[in-house]
């Protein structure tokens, strides 16, 4: 069944505000067969009362759903994320429809992906996004572009369950390739900081920053499993070589 194309996909709620939000969340991913919610420090209870009338015949979904403290926690295993941002702030990347991106979150069913929202508030910060591979824009009007959390992944569950049903309609060959997770990248990234700061490339008051650019770039690559492993190789030898020159900090 078409359903199963969506199992490995986990709608991803950043410190959800509001009960009656995350209720109507958990109603329509069960009306668009997705099964995994997970809830990054939720400001709100996710099992109130308001909530649970709001998910009507979805509480299942509630009470499955997985709380994390950080967004990496609810990341982790993942090989794709797609993040929806109302603003294009810093990011060199462009902002999709969600027509368009989203099939990809499916394009290879049994490989964990996440399609994350930002709080009720502000959305996604900076930081947030970096954790994403692509970035999706739900096109509104400029008289009143926001729109309401739970709508959004309306829209959004809506448009992945459509390509689930056409993908198994047609019968798609399903490709195995073997990307890293983007908690391994999250590795990389920290072990690259690291040998960039040891060399001089960065400094400490502009890392954030320079690290941007090369999350992006990296994101944008997908890497494969041997990909991450190769590079991450070549940090652990730099960091060797320096280290036997007396380059290296602590040196």
């Amino acid at each position: 069944m078409w359903e199963r194309a969506l199992a490995a996909v986990r709608i991803v709620l950043v410190e959800p505000a509001g009960p009656l939000n995350v209720g109507a969340v958990a109603r329509l991913m069960k009306n668009m067969g997705l099964q995994q919610l997970v809830l990054v420090n939720p400001q709100c209870d996710p099992l109130s009362i308001e909530a649970q009338q709001m998910a009507v015949h979805a509480l299942d979904i509630l009470q499955t759903a997985q709380l994390v403290d950080t967004l990496p926690a609810a990341l982790q295993g993942c090989t794709k994320a797609i993040a929806t941002t109302a603003r294009g702030r810093t990011l060199t990347t462009e902002l999709e429809n969600p027509n368009m991106a989203l099939p990809w979150l499916i394009a290879e069913p049994g490989q964990a992906a996440a399609l994350i929202f930002g709080p009720e508030s502000r959305g996604l910060s900076n930081e947030e996004l970096n954790h994403a591979q692509r970035f999706v824009r739900i096109r509104s009007s400029s008289a009143y572009p926001s729109l309401n959390l739970a709508q959004a992944v309306a829209i959004c569950c809506y448009e992945l369950s459509l390509f689930a049903q056409k993908q198994v309609s047609l019968d798609t060959p399903v490709n195995t390739t073997d990307y890293a997770s983007l908690d391994v990248l999250e590795g990389f990234y920290q072990q690259l900081e690291d040998i960039l700061l040891n060399i001089g490339y960065l400094y400490p008051h502009t890392a954030a920053s320079r690290m941007e650019k090369f999350r992006q770039l990296f994101n944008r690559a997908q890497l494969d499993s041997q990909e991450v492993a190769m590079l991450r190789g070549i940090l652990t030898q730099m960091k060797w070589a320096l280290l036997q020159r007396g380059e290296g900090r602590g040196a």
